[in-house]
């Protein structure tokens, strides 16, 4: 039975334990996390000084708070006090909690045996504990950010449960870097109670969340995990990220959660078999669960690559040689049509090489006819922001705005902007992938071109290759899906 996550990350009310007036403690900076990203329920600070913090009263004892006020508990104090503050705390209706603190089974003999305690007192109680050892949690349909660090990220369909919480911070921040939203995240620690099957299973119910993202280093019980996954990969995607896959990396996550790496040939023949997608890094888990947050679904793996360039266009060809997707042969009635737009030097031939034809409506016009025909599942679109990076070195240079150039200027930055959107709303309107990838959304993300894909919470690839990877994840479970009879 799927365990109620709702205190955890959607309270009413939250206690924070350990909040002084310290700027650089993390009770201090929990508080102001809370506070700053516009947390509405009621929220109790409880620290041994008296008086204000942050404009609110800091209670002396949980004892202070009103039954029924909170049901989830923050904790920020060490670990010899927090077994009398979780029976404190569901005294006072708390149903669920966050233990930041470390120095549990990854800090040796004394740590196992105080985590055991922890695990039999929140059965005990009842308590939904998430961590030890944690950096937070984060849900953004609650305006909640409950961390010791830092980010909080926008809006959107991604689900995070990680056994890193340093991960969590870097999978926020690629949600701010990118504008591909988050709807929960959570720093699982040392998973002592609350697993990361057990965040997935809540994930998979949660109208907030499209896909779920998990980093994983160790794994206890293989079999019952992939027991558990198994229904869930046929609902929503899950993309995994594993650590420790090698001998080396294994020694490191036991230094860090404090159990040994699970042999990596079995895991992967796991998330085979389950329909877990899994990717080779972080960044790529990222990427791969933007995509599957704001992309439909292929009908098959005939891609089509329109490129404002030929050698982006070879490099997205070769990216696909080793993927599932075909770079199809241009059909007939599509080149024609494509040949009364374009100069007559263009490709005539996919990828679709613009050769510099592009006008006014030429690239919405190209990316419609391409999308809509039925012999075309997906299309990659490269060379997003060229025009704005002339621009802005002639908007910087020494000649503007003379010379016709301020017009020239305006003209390609909303050109750019224009691309962007209509690569997004031909999409969605169509229901063909468009992904995009483009250097600038790294090297000048205020590209005008980049800056739209942001703009409107949507993913743009660094390069071509990390655009066809991403492709192919999504075509891979488009395909499984249909092979288990649910999907079309």
């Amino acid at each position: 039975m799927t365990r109620d996550l709702s205190p955890l990350f959607d309270p009413e009310g939250i206690i924070i334990t350990g909040v002084s007036s310290h700027p650089g403690k993390f009770g201090f900076v929990t508080l102001h996390n809370i506070l700053s990203a516009g947390y509405r329920g009621r929220v109790f600070p409880i620290g041994r000084e008296p008086g204000e913090v942050l404009g609110h009263h800091v209670h002396g004892s949980i004892d202070d708070v009103p039954e029924g006020a909170a049901d989830m508990v923050f904790i920020c104090t060490p670990r010899r006090f927090n077994e009398d503050l979780l029976r404190a705390a569901a005294a006072k209706g708390v149903r669920a909690a966050f233990i930041a603190a470390a120095g549990y089974r990854e800090a040796g003999p004394d740590g196992v045996e105080a985590e055991r305690r922890l695990v039999a007192l929140a059965h005990e109680l009842g308590i939904a504990v998430a961590g030890p050892n944690g950096q937070g949690v984060v849900s953004t349909p609650s305006s909640m950010c409950a961390q010791i660090v830092a980010p909080y990220a926008p809006a959107g369909g991604i689900a995070i449960a990680s056994q890193s919480g340093n991960f969590v911070s870097t999978l926020l921040n690629l949600a701010r870097h990118t504008g591909v939203g988050v709807s929960r995240a959570v720093a699982a620690g040392n998973a002592a109670v609350l697993g990361i099957v057990d965040y997935l299973e809540w994930f998979a119910d949660d109208p907030a969340t499209r896909v779920s993202l998990i980093y994983v280093e160790t794994v206890d019980d293989g079999r019952a995990m992939f027991e558990r996954i198994r229904p869930l990969a046929e609902g929503k995607p899950i993309v995994v990220v594993k650590g420790g896959t090698s001998a080396a990396g294994a020694r490191a996550a036991a230094s860090h959660t404090g159990a040994l790496a699970s042999d990596d040939r079995i895991f992967d023949g796991m998330c085979r078999q389950a329909g877990l997608i899994r990717a080779r890094d972080i960044e790529e888990g990222f990427e791969v669960a933007a995509t599957f947050a704001t992309q439909p679904l292929p009908r098959g793996n005939r891609s089509v690559i329109v490129t404002s360039a030929g050698g982006w266009g070879v490099a997205a060809v070769d990216a696909m040689a080793d993927t599932t997707l075909t770079p199809v042969a241009l059909p007939a009635d599509l080149r024609d049509a494509i040949d009364r737009l374009l100069p007559p030097r263009w490709s005539k031939s996919n990828p679709i090489d613009m050769a510099g034809g592009e006008t006014r409506d030429t690239v919405p016009e190209i990316l419609e006819m391409v999308a809509i025909h039925p012999d075309v599942d997906s299309v990659v679109f490269l060379g997003l922001g060229i025009q704005s990076n002339t621009a802005e070195m002639m908007r910087g240079g020494p000649f503007h705005p003379d010379f016709g150039l301020e017009r020239i200027v305006g003209f390609h930055e909303r050109q750019d902007a224009r691309y962007a959107e209509a690569a997004v709303e031909i999409s969605e309107r169509t229901g063909t992938p468009i992904v995009v990838a483009t250097e600038l959304v790294n090297t000048n993300p205020d590209n005008p071109g980049p800056a739209a894909m942001r703009a409107a919470g949507k993913m743009c690839h660094a390069s071509a290759g990390r655009a066809v990877r991403s492709l192919d994840m999504l075509t891979r479970r488009a395909t499984w899906l249909r092979a288990r009879g649910l999907a079309t």
